[in-house]
């Protein structure tokens, strides 16, 4: 029997505003990014998929049954792919995938989902079944929690499988729907820079369910499922949070919703001025109240906005990765340069500055 080779990409993604939302069932903002992860799917009929890909040596071999804790590292993302669609009923062929991405690993682009995302397709397409796009999402979410062991929430695989050109995703992780907001800043004179600080993270690592753990007590101490339960119900409500601790994980929750839907408005009425306030404030909350950014990332933001950025903040799940800063474009080089000064001056490793946009989700090659 001949089989017939898939090529399906994936993007990584930025999220605009929204950071620990999605777990809360909150609001995020993320946009598609132009970097994408490309995988290649050769079925063979066999019992096992060989994996390789540009960013390792060699090649895993993995068991179309494979379980969590069969596979570790990079390929344990696709290993948990195929078990999340065996979970599901799907079937899983045989075969080798090739992988090769331009999405930075561990920088807070979502490497992870493009990589869940792109493997998802292929094989879905490779066997011949169609998934929608927000269950493609769910059990990318699943291989993550229950294979690799990050308990992260939706947003990162809606992202990438959601995204479209000069548009921002304002994502309902309650009810889960995506509604498109237009963003293009470049038409208004605004770049949107993104600054890698090359300080790389782990959402498998005990901090990311640190502040998990620390948003359900605080939901449970008030006696609601999650704090999305709390959104209208103003900061006093949180006084009946045990641990102070807990009190202002739950606050930047809160006021991180609020931020979204007024960043949204922003959006709506083209001030950017005042988008990079949002912006701005969102660092602050992230830094003060969820305490998830770092000196080296404060650096770099702090930086930015005193050079004449409109507004800049961490994007990601934290300690460490990337910076998206508002800039008027005739502040680009002088903002950039202002940057990578503040950060070799302090000690730390010289940034990658790019200006970047909302590109296209997932789908075939």
């Amino acid at each position: 029997m001949s089989y017939s080779s898939v090529r399906y990409a994936a993007p990584g993604r930025i999220n605009l505003i929204g950071e620990h939302t999605d777990y809360n069932l909150g609001f995020a903002l993320p946009i598609a990014l132009p970097q994408r992860t490309l995988v290649t799917f050769l079925p063979d009929g066999g019992d096992a998929i060989t994996v390789g890909s540009d960013r390792a040596d060699g090649s895993v071999r993995i068991p179309v049954d494979t379980a969590p804790g069969g596979v570790t590292g990079w390929a344990g993302y696709v290993a948990g792919v195929m078990w999340a669609l065996r979970e599901a009923g799907h079937p899983v062929p045989g075969g080798a995938i090739s992988i090769t991405s331009d999405v930075e690993m561990g920088s807070g682009l979502s490497s992870s989902a493009a990589l869940e995302c792109a493997t998802l397709g292929a094989i879905a397409a490779a066997a011949g079944v169609r998934i929608d796009a927000t269950e493609q999402a769910r059990l990318a979410q699943r291989a993550e929690n229950e294979y690799v062991g990050a308990p992260t929430g939706l947003l990162d695989q809606l992202a990438s499988l959601f995204g479209r050109p000069a548009t921002a995703l304002l994502i309902d992780f309650r009810d889960v729907t995506v509604e498109p907001v237009a963003f293009d800043p470049d038409s208004r004179g605004v770049a949107l820079l993104l600054i890698d600080s090359r300080a790389r993270h782990r959402h498998a690592g005990g901090d990311y369910a640190d502040r998990r753990a620390s948003c359900e007590r605080a939901a449970a101490d008030v006696g609601v499922s999650s704090l999305r339960d709390l959104q209208d119900r103003g900061p006093s409500v949180l006084a009946r949070v045990t641990d102070p601790t807990d009190a202002r994980r739950a606050r930047h929750v809160l006021t991180e919703n609020r931020r979204v839907t007024d960043f949204v408005g922003a959006l709506g009425d083209s001030d950017f001025a005042e988008a990079g306030r949002i912006f701005t404030a969102s660092h602050a909350s992230m830094r003060d109240d969820f305490e998830i950014t770092t000196e080296h990332i404060d650096l770099i933001a702090d930086a930015a906005v005193g050079a004449g950025a409109l507004g800049a903040r961490m994007t990601g799940g934290g300690f460490g990765g990337c910076v998206i800063a508002l800039v008027p474009t005739e502040r680009v080089e002088s903002v950039g340069e202002a940057v990578r000064r503040a950060v070799c001056d302090a000690g730390f490793e010289r940034p990658v500055i790019t200006r970047t946009h909302a590109a296209a989700g997932a789908g075939p090659e």
